[in-house]
């Protein structure tokens, strides 16, 4: 059943891909070639007595380095490690060829720790940011995670991504008939894993909210795919459909309080869009090809979606409340899973250029047409992007298991997240929890 549910859209639009057409434009490749800002992120300081379970500066360092605005300087370059703004001897870090460096102490108090942190720009010499911030030993993540967002933010001007949450799906399969499924949340980063769901059944699809509080996903738990809401702090489950053949890709609104999702109740997988608190239910396509993978805009009002009515998977956009869809993706042969970067400038998309297993995560700029691939796998799926529309997390396969990667939306940085065991996939970025 899950080959049969997930291969609905490679197998059948695959099979119905054709010639690229006329109409297509030039692909523009790149591989993100231009340098990140050398970064120094200093060991902090630690004023207690037994070692740290968890590095802060190490964390810090990688937050930056996803972005992949930064270029954390190694620490065995380091000529000198400072923990107070009154140690740092500039000329050191303008020998290393470092933009800006970070220093931090953390010092026990009460059954707490405090972190003092501070950012200097090296060439001016000045302080750019200072803070402090405390909590336990288990928040030392959480502060790591919480230094980044602000130092990135006001390097960049962009809200930091790194205090957000991850959901995705593993599958262990410990004999023919017997297999695990479990879904997870973690870190962005792919740490402090923890299960939401077991099944022996497959769990497909989840998406966070935009509250960031529940959950939407599909559940095989009944032998037949269909559409549940957990709540992530109790757990509570509501079933949202139960309609005959397909009920997949569920999708919310930006403000929660729709769903949009693919069924195939009448036939043909169509594109509906569900009310939530009324259960009013509205079909959004109505067309004889594959419509499936809704993803909202911002406004509320449009949906991308993939579809094969051009003879070839391609993306488009249409109005909930009606209208025709307009064309979206027009570069190579396969273009599918739309989703949109924070200012709806770029979408992310899963692109093929030939061949049949040549499947990549690639950017469309939507103003220009222009298509520019992150990834060099080629069984990449399942795109999801992080809320400041800086990074990406997909998954692929590496020495025949399915794992997740992370990608800067630039292209400087592409690497694997640590994950728990077995097949991991499907996976989904939170919103902004704070």
């Amino acid at each position: 059943m899950i080959k049969l549910f997930r291969g609905l859209l490679v197998v059948v639009l695959c099979c119905a891909a054709g010639m690229v057409g006329a109409e297509e434009k030039n692909i523009l490749v790149t591989s993100g070639s231009d340098r990140a800002t050398p970064i120094a992120v200093v060991p902090f300081g630690w004023q207690g007595g037994n070692v740290l379970p968890e590095d802060m500066s190490e964390i810090i360092g990688n937050d930056l380095r996803n972005s992949g605005y930064y270029a954390p300087i190694p620490r065995q370059n380091m000529i000198s490690q400072p923990s107070q703004a009154s140690e740092v001897i500039f000329r050191d870090w303008k020998a290393l060829g470092a933009q800006y460096v970070m220093v931090g102490n953390i010092v026990p108090a009460g059954g707490r720790l405090q972190v003092q942190y501070a950012l200097f720009n090296v060439a001016t010499e000045q302080q750019v940011l200072t803070g402090n911030v405390s909590g336990t030993t288990d928040q030392l993540r959480d502060m790591s995670h919480y230094i980044a967002d602000q130092s990135f933010e006001k390097l960049t001007g962009i809200k930091g991504a790194f205090s957000t949450r991850m959901l995705y799906v593993t599958a262990e399969r410990f004999s023919e008939n017997n297999t695990r499924f479990t879904l997870q949340r973690s870190d962005y980063d792919g740490a402090r894993a923890v299960t939401l769901l077991q099944s022996r059944e497959p769990i497909l699809s989840p998406r966070f909210a935009p509250d960031g509080k529940r959950i939407a996903y599909v559940s095989f738990e009944q032998k037949r795919p269909r559409i549940f809401v957990q709540h992530i702090d109790t757990g509570r489950r509501e079933q949202i459909t139960n309609f005959e053949g397909l009920n997949g890709a569920p999708a919310w609104s930006p403000d929660g309080t729709k769903l949009a999702f693919v069924l195939s109740k009448d036939g043909n997988p169509e594109i509906y869009v569900m009310n939530l608190a009324s259960r009013q239910l509205s079909r959004v396509t109505n067309d004889s090809s594959i419509d499936t993978e809704p993803f909202f805009g911002k406004d509320g009002s449009t949906l991308y979606f993939t579809s094969d009515r051009g003879g070839k998977p391609q993306i488009y956009k249409t109005n909930i409340n009606g209208g025709g869809a307009e064309r979206v993706t027009f570069v190579g042969n396969y273009n599918a899973n739309p989703k949109l970067s924070a200012d709806e400038k770029t979408l992310v998309m899963i692109h093929r250029q030939d061949g049949f297993t040549n499947f990549k995560v690639a950017v469309q700029d939507l103003a220009r047409g222009s298509v520019k691939i992150l990834t060099d796998s080629n069984l990449d799926e399942s795109p999801t992007v992080a809320p400041n529309g800086t990074m990406v997390i997909y998954a692929t396969r590496q020495q025949g298991r399915g794992v997740l990667m992370l990608v800067s939306i630039n292209g400087r940085v592409r690497l694997p997240l640590p994950t728990a065991q077995g097949e991991v996939r499907e996976p989904s970025w939170s919103p902004y929890l704070n």
